[in-house]
């Protein structure tokens, strides 16, 4: 596994605001493309169109953005914010994660409850094996379905970068259908139905599928954990018809990447698929189905950052995330956006 990408992102970076906060649609952010052997270009989401070739494929997730994080109250009276993962896979309660005022708290303890409102109480039952920060939590909710208690009782997850208090709405995607992931598949973001006419008019396909995030502030040395995804038969489909056709297929974010590539046979062809991933996707594995990805802007210590090497390769992607640095790109899951096509 390569080591990490050696850049600092400057403090002044690290904000980030929607577009609508500036009175502007979302399709208003920066959008830079990288191409294998060609200068970097600048310009705006809204032409992303003209960035592709007519009978390219666009995959998008269809995942909705649940209010993961919950106000808890523990043993000693401290208050914390329970943040709902994903289920376990195991099917024993949910996978949590304890922070405060955005950052994580490091001394939860097996056995310890957590009173929640409603008249509700998580016990933390054991650290997860692979990511220890997350906790095997057995809920009771007083007989309510998860989603429906967030659904009282949640808020959107919020991070230190950004603690603004936006509603649920503002989390979610043009495509959102599905509630379950515990952050927004913020690729997906800037899309909107301008973005759509424009892919439509130049021949570029869309097709859908479903993987449920995690939160997703994975902190140094942590691989991605397993998560919940679907690729429908009619999106299998259209990924392998597209490639006999000889034209790319773009994952919107690395959500879809990762949902696609466990989907995809050694020789790249794609099948109906659902269940759980626990898929790492570096450098050394590559990618079968995904020939582009369109991302945000990640972090150094981000795992992320080796898919990214797995679609376009290393020198492309330090070389872009040289020039957003240089160029004031904005990070985050409200930030500007990234198209490797390598």
């Amino acid at each position: 596994m390569s080591a990490a990408l050696d850049f600092r992102l400057p403090a002044a970076l690290e904000a980030s605001a929607p577009p609508e906060d500036r009175g502007l649609p979302r399709d208003a952010v920066r959008l830079m493309v990288a191409r294998g052997g060609a200068p970097l270009r600048h310009g705006v989401f809204r032409d992303l169109a003209a960035h592709l070739r007519p009978g390219d494929l666009v995959v998008v997730n269809e995942s909705a953005t649940i209010p993961a994080a919950v106000e808890a109250e523990r043993e000693d009276g401290d208050r914390v914010q329970l943040h709902f993962s994903t289920p376990d896979p195991d099917g024993a309660g949910w996978l949590v994660e304890l922070r405060r005022d955005g950052f994580r708290v490091v001394d939860g303890r097996a056995g310890e409850v957590l009173t929640l409102p409603g008249g509700a109480t998580a016990t933390l039952a054991e650290a997860d094996g692979a990511v220890p920060r997350l906790w095997r939590a057995r809920l009771d909710l007083g007989g309510r379905a998860v989603l429906g208690y967030l659904a009282g009782h949640g808020a959107p997850i919020r991070y230190a970068h950004d603690l603004a208090e936006r509603p649920l709405g503002a989390y979610q995607t043009l495509f959102s259908r599905v509630p379950g992931s515990a952050e927004m598949p913020s690729a997906g973001r800037p899309f909107t139905p301008r973005v759509l006419d424009g892919l439509a008019a130049r021949g570029v396909g869309v097709a859908r599928l479903t993987l449920h995030t995690g939160v997703s502030s994975l902190e140094v040395g942590e691989p991605p954990y397993a998560e919940r995804f679907a690729v429908p038969p009619a999106t299998a489909a259209a990924v392998d018809a597209t490639h006999r056709a000889g034209r790319r297929v773009i994952a919107v974010g690395t959500t879809v990447t990762r949902a696609l590539e466990s989907a995809a046979a050694p020789d790249g062809t794609v099948r109906p698929a659902s269940g759980w991933t626990d898929l790492t996707i570096t450098s050394e594995r590559g990618v079968r189905a995904v020939d582009g990805l369109l991302t945000g802007w990640h972090e150094p210590e981000a795992s992320h950052l080796l898919l990214l090497e797995a679609v376009a390769g290393r020198p492309l992607v330090e070389r872009s995330y040289a020039a957003a640095v240089a160029l004031g790109y904005r990070w985050h899951e409200f930030g500007d956006t990234h198209l490797l096509l390598p």
